[in-house]
């Protein structure tokens, strides 16, 4: 075990981070407005929303870059108030990586410490345990010119991690990269943060980005958080419209709803079409929203009738290789997109515009949602 690895297993617990009533003003605007987060130590933490949601200055905040208006930020308990960037058990890796050109791979990690006046044995020591961390001992040598946009990447991981912080924040670190790359990244990073086991809180308005490393994930609009729950809670179980439209692609449709003390509720969209819902805020009345995934919906024939299957007409197909993506008009008005896995030789032909199809919407697919927040789930905390 190196000792990056043995140090991280003896400080196991460290690294937890709350935000309390945490408000940020820039003149009249509230960039972060008055959160309360629960960040948990040891755990792949996101920061997700549009930009200009305010979570690249929520993690400023934390790092100690801005100063908040009102609110605290605590790291394992301590607050951080009045404490510098460079005293906080925090570190952070940038977009631009902000290497060092005219220095070696390996002087570039080493840079933090020496101005620590760790002493050189020890350096030399720690600075190849955090190359073999990330993969680039036999590139120690090389200048940041010589290397891949991935490379760099972790170069400028190691040298963060070789500073031993409790908590290692990600401003959107592989933004500059191509599709391929990032994806291929995700992976890796997401194991770095497993074998190394300290806090990583990452910002990211990429949700396949989010989804694939996090175990948790607060989605930030307008400077406040809409929903924190682990991906699969947020993706199945949305806590209002925005993260159900914000988080993946879904289908909302306006809808009176009747309400219901059951475990189920009848929606009556346009035209005068009903259906039955079995998941969400079942119990609300009045105006909702009704939402439903691409891959829960089901196409059948013209013609088949049923409980929640209404008619509709293909207005779009595209391809996309592991499954087709059709935009389908529904009789109640509603355009809604419904995915097709990519599983049989006659898939991609067939469907074409003007096809008349069935579309069914299972009960325990559909979903009641408020207009507006529903949800007070902001701790971060694992349940």
């Amino acid at each position: 075990m190196t000792d990056i690895a043995a140090r991280q297993d003896q400080e196991r617990g460290k690294g937890h981070v709350s935000l309390v009533s945490l408000t940020k003003h820039f003149g009249q605007v509230a960039a972060v407005d008055s959160i309360d987060l629960d960040i948990p130590s040891g755990g792949f933490f996101s920061l997700l929303g549009p930009s200009g949601c305010g979570k690249t200055t929520t993690l400023r905040l934390i790092a100690g870059f801005e100063q908040p208006s009102s609110g605290r930020v605590l790291v394992d308990g301590r607050d951080m108030a009045g404490t510098p960037p460079s005293k906080r058990p925090v570190n952070t890796v940038f977009q631009s990586y902000a290497l060092f050109p005219h220095l070696r791979v390996f002087d570039n990690v080493a840079f933090g410490l020496r101005r620590a006046h760790v002493p050189r044995d020890e350096v030399r020591r720690r600075v190849g345990e955090a190359l073999d961390l990330v993969q680039l001992s036999d590139l120690a040598t090389r200048k940041p010119g010589q290397l891949s946009g991935g490379q760099q990447q972790r170069v400028a991981l190691a040298r963060a991690l070789v500073l031993r912080p409790a908590v290692l924040l990600l401003d959107e670190p592989l933004g500059a990269l191509d599709a391929k790359l990032r994806r291929q990244l995700q992976v890796e990073l997401k194991q770095l943060q497993t074998h190394v086991g300290i806090t990583f809180v990452y910002v990211t308005h990429d949700q396949e980005e989010a989804l694939t490393m996090s175990d948790r994930i607060a989605v930030i609009n307008h400077g406040r958080i809409e929903q924190a729950a682990s991906p699969r809670d947020l993706y199945e179980e949305p806590g209002n419209a925005f993260v159900a439209d914000f988080l993946g692609v879904s289908n909302l449709m306006d809808a009176s709803a009747a309400g219901s003390s059951g475990d189920a509720a009848q929606a009556r969209l346009a035209n005068g079409i009903s259906v039955e819902v079995g998941r969400g805020a079942v119990h609300l009345r009045g105006a909702v929203k009704v939402v439903i995934r691409p891959e829960r919906i089901l196409l059948e024939p013209a013609g088949v009738t049923g409980p929640n299957r209404i008619p509709g007409m293909v207005t779009s197909v595209v391809y996309l290789g592991s499954g087709i993506q059709l935009a389908v008009h529904l009789a109640s008005g509603d355009t809604v997109t419904a995915l097709v896995p990519n599983n049989q030789d006659d898939t991609a032909s067939a469907w074409s515009p003007g096809t008349s199809v069935t579309c069914h919407l299972p009960v325990n697919a559909l979903r009641v949602l408020g207009d507006g927040v529903t949800t007070n789930q902001h701790s971060g905390a694992v349940t």
